[in-house]
């Protein structure tokens, strides 16, 4: 499996001839030239990991393609066909087979609400939490998408997060938010982190690709 990071909290997952989207959101570019794309899957309703633009040309582009996402997707993204997923879950888009944990998005703040999140297991080996620290329980992680920037985020809680999944390997997302100068600091608090229990830092910018 071969994994792509994009802009921001999106992801490509490559696997046999076919591919997998998670979290295409409105500070993504657009996502082209896809081969065999089997599903689409949404961690949360926020805007900065779904637009209706993304959606809409994936679509248009691989019709039929379906949609997966917790109940608050749903209701926000109501002009599309989206299928719920709950923690607890489990999916099966040959090839890939996924597992979802968690249940809400970290909290921002008292006076925002708290909506639905559900982190992603994919083939047993990548794993992404979209906005939230839930750990995948009595799961080996062989990459994990860690978060480092977002207004909910403290850095001091992500590396928590790395210590207690203890991956093999990890790689910084969601960090459009962050100036280079922030994303340089933040990585190199996971890497200290992810290398606590043997593990090392994969250093993703957009484009680039990792074997999963």
């Amino acid at each position: 499996m071969r994994l792509t990071k994009h802009e921001h909290a999106a992801l490509v997952l490559v696997e046999s001839g076919h591919s997998l989207v998670i979290d295409p959101g409105s500070f993504t570019s657009p996502i082209e030239d896809l081969v065999g794309l089997v599903g689409i899957i949404l961690t949360h309703e926020h805007a900065d990991h779904w637009s209706a633009e993304h959606l809409t040309r994936l679509q248009k582009a691989h019709p039929g393609v379906p949609i997966y996402g917790p109940e608050g997707v749903v209701r926000a993204a109501g002009g599309f066909d989206v299928t719920v997923v709950h923690p607890g879950d489990t999916l099966d888009l040959d090839p890939f087979h996924l597992e979802f944990f968690g249940g809400t998005h970290a909290v921002i703040h008292e006076s925002i609400p708290v909506v639905d999140n559900v982190g992603v297991l994919v083939n047993d080996t990548l794993y992404y939490p979209g906005d939230s620290y839930a750990v995948p329980k009595h799961k080996k992680v062989g990459l994990l998408a860690a978060p480092i920037g977002a207004p909910w985020l403290k850095i001091g809680d992500a590396m928590d997060f790395v210590l207690e999944v203890k991956p093999e390997r990890v790689f910084a997302t969601h960090d459009m938010t962050l100036a280079t100068a922030g994303k340089q600091m933040g990585a190199a608090r996971l890497a200290w982190a992810v290398e606590q229990n043997g593990g090392s830092f994969v250093d993703l910018q957009p484009g680039d690709t990792v074997d999963v």
